[in-house]
C-alpha cells in the first residue's frame, strides 16, 4: 500500500514538474518515503550543510517541525530535492527557485558552481511552500557560506526575488507553533507582529416602544508576543532574518 502511495505521489510531482517548468532542465525532484524527520543525506559526497525548522501547524492545532536541509556541493548547477512525507506543491518549488536566487545574489556566491540538495523532512503531509519561502532562502545562504543558523530561531514569511519578505496568514498559530516546538525568537513579516481579525458586533437602541439593532464590523488586534509567549521580530528583507540566524 505504501508502494502504491509512493509511486502515486511520484506521479503527481513529476506531471506538475513537467508540466510547470517551474525549475531548469537541471533539477532532479527525489521521492523518499522514509518516516522518520532524521535528515538523512542523500548526495553521497561531502558538501556544506545547513539546517533550519520551520514551524506548522496541523490539523488539530498542534505544532508540528518541518526540516529544512540544505547542502551544497561542488558541481554543475543542479538543484535535487529530497521529499519525504509531504504533497509537494507548485508553490513551493517555487519558494526553492526563489531562494535559491536570493541566496546567490545575497552572497555573491555563484550557485552554478554548485549542486545543491534540498531535503525536506516534515510530522506533517503538506508542506506551506510560501510561508517558508524566507526559511528556504535563510538556510540556502547559510549552506552556501559553510554556516550554520541558529536553532533557537525561526522565521516566517513569503520570499520575493527582490530578497523581501511577504506577508503570511495565520501569524499567531505559527507564533504558538514555533514557541511549542523550542524556538525562543521567531522572526515575522512587517507588519504582522500584530494580528487583526474582524468580528461582528451587535448593538440595539430603544428608540420609543421600538428596539432597533445594527450590526458592525469590528477589528480586534491581538499582540502576537504577548498571545503566544514567544519573542517576535518584524523583518523586512532577507538581509534582517539573516542577522538574526547568524550572529
Amino acid at each position: 500500500m505504501k508502494t502504491i502511495a509512493a509511486i502515486a505521489v511520484m506521479a503527481f510531482v513529476l506531471l506538475a514538474f513537467f508540466a510547470g517548468g517551474l525549475f531548469s532542465p537541471k533539477t532532479v525532484l527525489v521521492y523518499n518515503s522514509t518516516d522518520s524527520l532524521r535528515y538523512q543525506d542523500i548526495s553521497g559526497a561531502e558538501g556544506m550543510t545547513a539546517t533550519v525548522i520551520v514551524p506548522a501547524v496541523d490539523e488539530e492545532g498542534n505544532g508540528v517541525a518541518t526540516l529544512l536541509v540544505v547542502q551544497a556541493k561542488p558541481g554543475s548547477g543542479n538543484t535535487l530535492v529530497n521529499i519525504d512525507r509531504l504533497i509537494f506543491w507548485a508553490d513551493t518549488q517555487d519558494s526553492i527557485r526563489t531562494a535559491k536566487s536570493v541566496a546567490q545574489k545575497y552572497t555573491g556566491v555563484n550557485a552554478s558552481a554548485y549542486d545543491i540538495i534540498y531535503s525536506i523532512r516534515a510530522n506533517a503531509s503538506v508542506v506551506e511552500g510560501p510561508s517558508a519561502g524566507g526559511a528556504l532562502a535563510v538556510v540556502t545562504i547559510a549552506a552556501l557560506e559553510g554556516k550554520q543558523p541558529n536553532q533557537s530561531v525561526m522565521v516566517t514569511g513569503t520570499i520575493n526575488p527582490d530578497g523581501s519578505i511577504g506577508p503570511i496568514g495565520e501569524a499567531l498559530a505559527k507564533a504558538r507553533a514555533a514557541k511549542q516546538i523550542g524556538a525562543q525568537l521567531f522572526l515575522v513579516p512587517l507588519g504582522q507582529s500584530v494580528e487583526v481579525k474582524y468580528e461582528s458586533q451587535k448593538t440595539c437602541r430603544m428608540f420609543g416602544a421600538s428596539e432597533v439593532c445594527r450590526v458592525e464590523t469590528v477589528p480586534r488586534r491581538t499582540n502576537i508576543a504577548e498571545a503566544a509567549g514567544i519573542d517576535i521580530i518584524e523583518v523586512s528583507t532577507i538581509g534582517d532574518a539573516v542577522r538574526y540566524f547568524m550572529v
